[in-house]
């Protein structure tokens, strides 16, 4: 039986290209992505269909923790709290938006017991109260989990429904672009997207090209994990922010970025009680020769040494405001040992640090009550981890490669985990560029700090608001054939164009490795635009982006009958993209007069290194390297947020964005007919907690005339 999502070929430019139409197109199967689609459902909105490069890869099924946090309203005990409270605690990470964070409280409750309600276990006690703890940048105790595949469990049972419902899932699908128009009083509309099918070949009968006709598209692709090298995103979660860019969508906060300390291989993040129970670090030569004990060249005294170690399970991120004397030193003497002087780091669950036998007495009075309560002060790192936690010890056993923390090394680096910025949102989580939803990691909805687990709350909520908008505000049918026709045939002709291009290049011997160019642009991003940055560092990074991408179609080359091969002439385009607008964005926050804030170390020669912080000599600058030399920011852009946006080059075709309008500038002056266009940047005011509108008669009346959807 024909479905009727099934695809028609329809005439675009000089091409016949398969068609599939809906009202709504979810690109992204993560947990926020199956959200919106179950929810467009549920609320009555069943003319969607879902796109994925791979269903199974992706952050929200793949990565995770000791244990994974899923962050929400107060459910348990006698602790007061209240949306309100909530809300502030999220806006109170600075440069976010109080619309945002209003509503990631207020329907915190509804998205967890929504979830609760299709089977993922949140560990509740007899009376039916949902436990929690305290988690990073948490006052109260909202965190909860159900262990360290939380959001794999949720993914897991929203996409079980999901198929229930009976939506269509078009997997295998690289995003190559959005089709734009011009909408009604200015700006741009979504009306579909182009994909590359990468379960076909590209010399083959059938076309390799997909496109979607619709109203709106809910993009949860996820943060621009391709970016960094050094990343604890797993592999097969690149994100789709480059074409989103190059659609025009803005991007905010694009800036603040989450680093941590994780294990490389397999990747995954040591937060937790891999931390607490107090592991021995160490480095070697590349060999994995000369091996030392180096956390000791800068932390002497043994019993803040072991204490430091123990914090960074709760203070796990990297945050730069605990880099002068507290946790996150440890991160930045991982970062010297890898990234400055070239040596490789370790975890060693054998032995204890700087000892044979753990001291007790040396432990800060937090680290030794902790412990103690655990009835593990006693024995190897590897003992403790097993008494307090088997499963933490068991992750790494069947992984490959296979890791025995009893008798192996576990190697780590400061990892990029998660973008807190993306592309910009409003309250109902809608782009500047109409009837396009960024959600989950997509969407840059977070600020500077957040706490710990509040992402797969945002994710949830995210999901859930633009679900209710299109179903209240955007049910319209998609534009007619003939002008779809008309947006889209630029858009398909350019991706035609540039495989063509590039497989001609290869038929004629050029060898210009898309595999090879990525891992150039991964690694420059870590070694100059990761968790320790300079003015110096970040545009040389640019400079050498921009360069990349300005010869990216005149020199690309690829063979069509490998689908590997032209699925990278995408991917890398879209992966060179985005980190073209990341690193002006941040080039333009050090411009701004921009510090030292969140996960992020902006190198400062007027600054100060980090200090000893223990004992009598606690004001003695640390023997670091000038480029760990910092001001904090100390919340002086916490009232403001920056957007970043792409401006295109003349020479581009009628499909491209419309410019970005007055008040935007460019990091650095690009000629008009550049072929890597112009990222162009501005700073405004955010969006503050909108006042309590809570009288009963007139919510109910709003309610009533338009479901307060608007």
């Amino acid at each position: 039986m024909p479905h009727r999502h099934d695809p028609v070929l329809v005439r675009i430019g000089e091409t016949d290209v398969p068609v599939v139409t809906a009202n709504t197109v979810v690109v992204g199967t993560g947990s926020a992505g199956f959200c919106a689609a179950d929810r467009l459902w549920e609320l009555g909105q069943d003319d969607v269909v879902m796109v994925a490069d791979k269903v199974n890869a992706g952050a929200s099924r793949n990565a995770g923790s000791d244990k994974q946090t899923y962050y929400k309203l107060t459910l348990s005990g006698g602790d007061g709290d209240s949306v309100r409270e909530m809300a502030q605690t999220l806006f109170a990470g600075g440069a976010m938006d109080g619309d945002n964070a209003l509503a990631e409280a207020a329907l915190s409750a509804r998205g967890f017991l929504r979830l609760c309600d299709l089977g993922v276990p949140f560990p509740q006690n007899r009376y039916g109260e949902f436990i929690g703890y305290k988690t990073d940048h948490d006052p109260r105790r909202r965190a909860t989990s159900v262990g360290p595949y939380t959001s794999r469990t949720m993914v897991e049972r929203l996409e079980a429904k999901v198929h229930r419902n009976g939506t269509r899932v078009f997997d295998e699908c690289r995003v190559v672009d959005l089709v734009t128009v011009p909408a009604d009083g200015g700006g741009r509309a979504v009306v579909g997207l182009l994909v590359l099918r990468t379960d076909v070949r590209h010399d083959g009968e059938q076309s390799p090209f997909l496109l979607f006709r619709c109203t709106n598209v809910v993009y949860a692709t996820g943060g621009p994990a391709g970016m960094y090298a050094t990343r604890v995103f797993p592999h097969g979660q690149w994100g789709a922010s480059g074409a989103a860019y190059r659609a025009g969508v803005h991007g905010k906060n694009l800036t603040e970025w989450q680093f941590g300390l994780a294990s490389t291989h397999p990747r995954w993040n040591v937060s937790g009680t891999y931390m607490q129970v107090i592991p021995r670090f160490v480095s070697t030569d590349a060999d994995g020769g000369d091996e030392r004990e180096f956390l000791t060249e800068a932390i002497g005294d043994y019993g803040r040494l072991l204490s430091l170690v123990f914090l960074k399970g709760y203070q796990w991120p990297f945050d730069v405001r605990k880099a002068r004397d507290g946790s996150s030193l440890v991160d930045l003497l991982v970062y010297r040992e890898t990234v400055l002087r070239g040596r490789r780091v370790f975890l060693d669950f054998r032995r204890n640090p700087m000892r044979d036998e753990l001291d007790p007495a040396a432990l800060s009075p937090e680290a030794r009550d902790y412990l103690e309560r655990a009835g593990v002060l006693f024995g190897t790192p590897v003992q403790r981890l097993r008494r307090m936690n088997e499963p933490a010890y068991q992750f790494y056993l069947p992984k490959n490669p296979y890791v025995d923390l009893e008798t192996d090394l576990l190697e780590v680096d400061v990892c990029a985990q998660h973008n807190n910025g993306g592309l910009v949102v409003d309250a109902w989580w809608e782009s500047n560029v109409r009837g396009l939803f960024p959600v989950g990691e997509a969407g840059g909805a977070h600020g500077v700090y957040r706490p710990g687990g509040a992402a797969l709350n945002s994710g949830q909520v995210g999901a859930t608001r633009a679900a209710q908008m299109i179903v209240a505000r955007r049910t319209d049918p998609p534009v007619a054939l003939d002008r779809y026709a008309a947006a889209a045939a630029p858009v398909q002709a350019a991706a035609t164009g540039l495989v063509a291009a590039a497989a001609g290049r290869a038929a004629d011997g050029w060898d210009e490795d898309t595999g090879d160019l990525l891992r150039r642009v991964q690694e420059l991003m870590s070694a100059k635009a990761g968790p320790v940055r300079s003015e110096k560092s970040i545009h040389e990074a640019l400079d050498q982006v921009h360069a990349w991408l300005a010869e990216y179609e005149r020199t690309v080359s690829a063979d069509p009958s490998s689908r590997r091969s032209v699925n990278r002439v995408f991917l890398v385009r879209d992966t060179l993209t985005a980190a073209y607008v990341y690193l002006s964005a941040m080039a333009d926050y050090v411009a701004h007069g921009g510090r030292s804030r969140g996960s992020v170390l902006y190198s400062d020669p007027a600054g100060e290194l980090p200090r000893v912080g223990y004992g009598p000599r606690s004001d003695d600058e640390l023997d670091l390297p000038e480029v760990f030399r910092f001001r904090l920011d100390e919340g002086a852009l916490d009232d403001e947020v920056q957007e970043a946006a792409w401006r295109p080059p003349t020479a581009a075709g009628s499909s491209s964005p419309a410019e970005p309008g007055e008040g935007w500038r460019g990091v650095v002056r690009r000629a008009p007919d550049d072929p890597a266009g112009e990222p162009v940047l501005r700073w405004r005011p955010r969006r503050p907690l909108p006042e309590d509108d809570d009288f009963f008669e007139n919510v109910w009346r709003e309610f009533r005339d338009h479901g307060n959807v608007h």
